[in-house]
């Protein structure tokens, strides 16, 4: 069993902690009752064409918000009418019908929307036979199956609110919506559901299909729950022991994927109330085991501001913030709302990437341990300048932007994909990266984090490297030759080479 990682190392860079300087966003707030506790996530994609992401933020009670960037880490608020909605829980970009314009699937306590990307950024609703009811939608995630044209969207709803016994043991359905032709029919129920707050289509062990896996919130189906992974068959079917599936019962908030070991499969990262939990695949099938806390990424209590309470984390992202070659974590931290069990002063946490697997918290440091009750996040180059920025939803406080401008960091290549068919920024692609016996692998996914992801270049931190070799495994299998580039700069790899 694959209990501990092996490193392949390579020399690197000595670098200084990151250091992130706030700046100034519009005024935005998450706001709302008991159905905004979850939620409150931000989109970053770039809709005006300019290669600099936007952001749209879920505002809850309050209309959700556009923010335009005017670049140099200025923004305005410019929302069209289409986008102004109430009871939004967060939004995830993708290009829905594949017209190289990104387009956006918004969840709300409410009718969920698929919204067309017209260009300079404005949008309206799609035709597509997509129908939505008012639920309660908190989880998000896409990936294109063989042949089809269209997405498959899964959605994720939290507690039935029609249920009068509710909430607690009151957990909703999750919807699978697969496309027929060009056009949605009515969603598939997968069944049990546990409260979803995360979800993310990825191929975990190369086998050339993506599954779903499901993070729940134990809080509230209490019984009989656990964490979920749905094999997409033809009919879908819940991994169990017999498939290597172990039984894991947190209460799931986020879910973060990354290879950390240089072995081509991703590990798994997941938010709680109370720990963190890092997890490493295990022998075969979807067999994964906690790590030890000797990794350093339990996150479990607050680090800074004498809260010795429990954590409760909910947005996670990795990346490599200082372009050293190890990817580093972003955990968005902030109570429900007042759990006296839970923190109330409860930093976020930005933690440290090394070459032997360990974790180092430098948030305090770096300058973004806010105590906000923080919920959304996203890890983005905001300003091209190869350095990945942070901005952060907060519940019922103003968002927070962090420009990062550490000094010293390393070498840095952005890739975005592009093919001329259906699905044309590859989502479900690989997308290797070799200096030396080194190799650094990620895949294109939509959904995981909580309420909101980010569309846009694959980033990869690369130490000292000044050239390096890239190939793509597009998503239908058949791998592209690999090319020899230099490092910090953004490329775009297509198709046809």
């Amino acid at each position: 069993m694959k209990l501990s990682m092996v490193l392949i190392l390579l020399p690197g860079v000595a670098l200084a902690d990151p250091v992130f300087e706030p700046r100034t966003l519009p005024e935005h707030i998450y706001g709302g009752g008991w159905e905004h506790f979850v939620g409150g996530g931000v989109a970053a994609f770039d809709c005006s064409g300019d290669g600099l992401p936007e952001l749209l933020a879920a505002g809850g009670e309050n209309p959700a918000q556009l923010m335009l960037n005017q670049g140099g880490m200025q923004f305005t608020a410019e929302t069209p009418e289409a986008l102004a909605l109430t009871g939004v829980i967060g939004a995830y970009p993708l290009d829905i019908d594949s017209d190289g314009v990104l387009d956006l699937a918004v969840l709300r306590v409410g009718e969920n929307r698929l919204m067309r990307g017209l260009g300079g950024c404005d949008f309206a609703p799609f035709d597509l036979g997509f129908t939505s009811d008012a639920r309660w939608t908190t989880a998000f995630s896409a990936t294109w199956e063989a042949g089809e044209t269209l997405p498959t969207l899964a959605f994720g709803n939290y507690v039935d609110r029609s249920d009068p016994e509710g909430p607690f043991e009151a957990c909703d359905a999750n919807y699978l919506y697969r496309p027929d032709g060009d056009r949605y029919g009515p969603p598939i129920r997968l069944e049990p559901g546990f409260c979803a707050l995360s979800m993310l289509f990825t191929d975990w062990g190369r086998q050339g299909r993506a599954d779903l896996r499901v993070s729940n919130d134990r809080h509230y189906y209490v019984r009989g729950g656990q964490e979920q992974m749905w094999a997409m068959t033809t009919d879908p079917r819940l991994y169990g022991a017999e498939d290597g599936w172990n039984t894991h019962q947190l209460w799931g908030m986020g879910i973060a994927s990354r290879d950390l070991d240089g072995d081509g499969l991703a590990e798994v990262y997941l938010t709680s109330m109370g720990d963190q939990r890092l997890q490493l695949r295990a022998g075969e099938g979807p067999a994964y085991v906690d790590a030890p806390y000797a990794r350093g990424a339990t996150a479990h209590r607050p680090y800074t501001g004498g809260d010795g309470r429990p954590s409760t984390g909910w947005h996670a992202q990795f990346g490599d913030v200082d372009n050293d070659g190890w990817d580093d974590l972003f955990v968005a931290k902030g109570n429900v709302e007042q759990m006296p069990g839970s923190a109330m002063d409860d930093p976020n946490n930005l933690l440290m990437g090394s070459a032997d697997g360990v974790f180092r918290e430098v948030g305090l440091q770096a300058g973004v341990a806010s105590m906000a009750r923080s919920r959304g996040a996203a890890l983005a180059d905001l300003d091209g300048d190869g350095r990945l920025d942070l901005v952060v939803v907060n519940r019922r406080a103003e968002m927070e932007l962090y420009r990062n401008v550490s000094n010293d960091t390393g070498a840095w290549l952005q890739i975005d994909l592009a093919q001329g068919t259906a699905n044309r920024l590859a989502v479900g692609a690989f997308v290797e990266v070799r200096a030396g016996d080194r190799v650094w692998t990620q895949e294109v996914t939509v959904g995981g984090g909580h309420a909101g992801g980010v569309a846009g270049p694959l980033h990869f931190g690369l130490g000292d490297a000044e050239a390096v070799e890239v190939r793509v495994i597009w998503p239908d299998g058949v791998a592209g030759a690999w090319q020899s580039v230099e490092t910090d700069q953004r490329m775009t790899i297509t198709r046809d080479g």
